[in-house]
């Protein structure tokens, strides 16, 4: 084989993956009830495993999955509530990252002195990384949770670059325009996507959250893991179709249906999410943004963004 030869078909295979993660997400039915917690907490530890068997190296559970959602009161709600970190959910996730070798993003109650959060955590291999607490609170959460104060974190890890949002978030779009302008790689939902005025499903079975989701991954160029919860909890009922979305927006593989536990993987190159969005010779996703009218219309202030 000549020298040229060898060159041409080198150029003519795929790129080598650069951080290979197989991405899974879990959805499940986790039941309200002080007493139920613990059972809650062994259930999504048992789909966990069941993922990790199945090769995962990024576990994504969905929101409130150790507590349950459809709290009557604040003192319920409060009683079902734990620190984050140091409390038993954190701690137990946090020891099944360190066996494993994996990370895992999961919702629970948080309690900080009288307040109370809707909160994702971050934890792997070494511990606790990080958590995020909701900005945008749907229905009755409003009566017991306080919004999130601490913006829109992205935590760096040795798989990438990982941010979190929860639920109602995907609405606004400033959530995961700002998780990407920030450098996330992958950015992991966390929902208890409930049913709305109809239609909830068309033809092909999907919601509209699960659209939201993959429109923000396509807009900005980002992987979302989108874990949603099923089944139904003191008369509110709950959509499933979790999905895993690829950075062009179309799901990586099946989406979850409505009804049924579930688990959906997805293996990619976490980092691919860091080429340049320019999708021809004319058109670039980050430079053809007009954040001079954006400023003026919407009062944003700018800010630093990392290179992808």
């Amino acid at each position: 084989m000549t020298e040229d030869h060898s060159h041409q078909i080198e150029e003519t295979l795929p790129p080598r993956p650069v951080s290979p993660v197989r991405v899974a997400v879990v959805q499940l039915d986790p039941q309200v009830g002080v007493d139920r917690r613990e059972t809650n907490l062994e259930r999504a530890v048992r789909f966990a495993t069941r993922a990790v068997e199945g090769g995962a190296d990024l576990v994504v559970l969905p929101e409130l999955a150790s507590t349950g959602y459809s709290f009557e009161t604040r003192a319920e709600a409060y009683a079902h509530a734990e620190p984050v970190p140091g409390g038993e959910t954190v701690t137990a996730w946090e020891a099944f990252a360190r066996e494993h070798g994996v990370y895992v993003v999961t919702g629970l109650a948080e309690r900080d002195g009288p307040r109370l959060y809707d909160t994702a955590i971050l934890v792997g291999p070494d511990g606790y990384i990080g958590r995020y607490r909701k900005t945008h609170l749907w229905y009755r959460e409003k009566l017991w949770f306080t919004p999130g104060d601490e913006g829109y974190p992205v935590f760096d890890t040795p798989i990438g670059r990982i941010g979190l949002l929860i639920c109602w978030d995907i609405w606004f779009p400033e959530v995961p325009r700002l998780l990407a302008q920030q450098g996330a790689d992958i950015i992991c939902s966390v929902n208890n996507w409930v049913w709305t005025p109809p239609p909830l499903f068309d033809e092909t079975g999907k919601c509209m959250a699960t659209y939201l989701t993959m429109t923000a991954a396509h807009v900005n160029n980002v992987f979302i893991a989108a874990a949603d919860r099923v089944g139904a909890e003191r008369g509110a009922r709950f959509l499933g179709c979790s999905v895993i979305a690829g950075t062009n927006g179309w799901p990586l593989g099946a989406v979850a249906g409505p009804e049924e536990e579930e688990i959906l993987f997805a293996d990619v190159d976490l980092v691919s999410a860091r080429s340049a969005p320019i999708w021809n010779e004319l058109n670039d996703l980050i430079r053809d943004r007009r954040t001079d009218l954006y400023d003026t219309m919407l009062g944003y202030r700018g800010g630093s963004a990392l290179p992808r």
